[in-house]
């Protein structure tokens, strides 16, 4: 009899991708295996989720605001909310195994799955362990981890390392550079500069190109330049009438933008970093220095401390990002030993290692 598995998680691309690619990895072991997602509503989850052909159902939940302490008001009743929709959820479905792959959204199915003995399991993707992964690692049947060094987050004994998933169409698909660069109407002889601020977007990113983009155009560097939503209208009437530059608030087809790239800038939330290192880009990084526990400036820090990567804090990004940028775009040397050191952490196979592992547990 197939597995029914519950996949609990979201609110960032780097939470919704990698459960995609595991959700993809267990029905290949399984075509009939029955997969549910629970996030929350209004997150991007629940637009990217259907999309890649999965059910998925919204809790009525937010997060905690940092910004804004009157915000969180409404968050101890949406949060009971949560819990009542999560039983439903539950009973309805009937899973066999419940993952949480991260993101607000986890921790009441994850909760009230391991109140009712199903078998619960983790993906922990940072280096440093988020709030609601160690809350739920006490009674998570298996914690699977992107990183190494997490003994100190959860019992050793609970610890399978996988490294993060990388969605297949990243790992599996090479467009060679002149299709990249066709895709996005630019030149493939032109040195290609890769921004992306996650799948949100960057402010202090975004700003920084938004000033620097005539110095890099006039370097004869050329620009794919992801905004998120908000800043796209902004980038939009920038780039207008001038060549070698391509702007969208979103990429889908990740695989032609990293081909196409000569070096990149980026956030550093886990699972980027995780691409980069399967493709081996050449990467400055800027670590969103709000993130929990500030786990992006730890995830970037373990690649520049091996020199498999460059950083520049958030805080300077408008006076320095583009000067940087520029010196690693002309600086050919620089390029190859950056993207060889980077490639040396790249994980092909972390899907179907932990889909293999799940269901050896879930079947013992």
């Amino acid at each position: 009899m197939s597995l029914r598995v519950l996949i609990a998680g979201g609110g960032t691309g780097g939470h919704i991708f990698p459960a995609l690619a595991i959700a993809g990895a267990l029905k290949k072991m399984d075509a009939s295996m029955d997969i549910l997602f629970v996030g929350a509503k209004g997150k991007m989850e629940m637009e990217k989720v259907p999309q890649a052909g999965y059910s998925i159902c919204g809790l009525d939940i937010v997060g905690f605001d940092r910004s804004s302490l009157i915000k969180n008001m409404a968050l101890p009743w949406k949060l009971l909310k949560s819990f009542w929709q999560v039983r439903k959820i539950i009973r309805a479905f009937r899973p066999d195994a419940v993952l949480g792959v991260g993101g607000y959204s986890s921790f009441p199915v994850l909760r009230v799955a391991q109140a009712r003995s199903i078998p619960t399991f983790l993906h922990e993707s940072n280096a440093y362990a988020g709030k609601t992964n160690q809350l739920l690692a006490r009674r998570a049947k298996c914690i699977f981890t992107g990183a190494g060094g997490l003994e100190k987050f959860f019992p050793a004994d609970k610890i399978f390392f996988t490294g993060n998933p990388v969605r297949e169409s990243i790992c599996a698909t090479r467009p060679d550079r002149q299709q990249a660069a066709n895709f996005f109407s630019l030149s493939s002889d032109r040195t290609t500069l890769l921004v992306m601020g996650g799948s949100l977007g960057a402010r202090s990113i975004n700003r920084a190109i938004d000033q620097g983009l005539d110095r890099l155009l006039e370097a004869g560097i050329q620009v794919i330049w992801q905004t998120g939503k908000s800043y796209a209208p902004l980038a939009t009437a920038r780039v207008a009438d001038r060549t070698g530059c391509y702007t969208a608030d979103f990429i889908r087809e990740m695989e032609y933008a990293y081909a196409a790239a000569d070096v990149v800038i980026s956030r550093s939330g886990a699972m980027t970093v995780a691409e980069l290192a399967v493709v081996g880009k050449p990467v400055l990084f800027v670590p969103y220095p709000l993130a929990a526990e500030d786990h992006q400036r730890v995830n970037a820090e373990q690649l520049v401390r091996k020199q498999a990567a460059w950083l520049v804090p958030d805080e300077e990004a408008e006076t320095s990002l583009v000067s940087r940028a520029l010196a690693l775009c002309l600086d050919r040397s620089a390029q190859r030993s950056l993207s060889e050191a980077i490639g040396s952490f790249a994980v092909r196979d972390a899907a179907q290692k932990l889909a293999t592992e799940l269901v050896k547990q879930v079947s013992q």
